[in-house]
């Protein structure tokens, strides 16, 4: 359930700051909501958190160019085991390595204006 102090966007902020990485979803259902938002699109309902394992697979990934001395990088969407898709990149691997299917884990990045999550590869499991 949402908090009624602090609106769902803060709330997935915060939840990335304690280390936590969640989703909305309608209770009883895996029907993933993101970006958070106060009641469910589509019906209306209120919605709940649900943790998350972080782990998925990148669904699709292109490269953007960057202008030297800056590196390229890549910009992805990793479908993650629970079902729902979510913007990101993979680091620690070249930008041009990034595959569909790759296997990833989701990492929360904090220290600067506010946590974000990227993916890291994995190891065949």
């Amino acid at each position: 359930m949402t908090d009624p102090v602090r609106g769902p966007d803060q709330q997935y902020l915060a939840y990335l700051s304690q280390g936590s990485l969640r989703m909305q979803r309608e209770p009883g259902t895996s029907n993933y909501v993101f970006y958070p938002r106060a009641v469910a699109p589509e019906t209306g309902s209120r919605l709940e958190w649900a943790e998350l394992t972080g782990l998925g697979r990148v669904y699709a990934t292109t490269t953007v160019r960057s202008k030297p001395p800056a590196a390229d990088y890549n910009v992805c969407v990793v479908e993650l085991d629970e079902g729902p898709r979510m913007m990101s990149r993979v680091e620690s691997v070249p930008a041009l390595a990034v595959r569909i299917g790759m296997r990833v884990r989701a990492r929360i990045v904090t220290g600067g204006e506010m946590p974000f999550v990227v993916f890291d590869p994995v190891e065949a499991e």
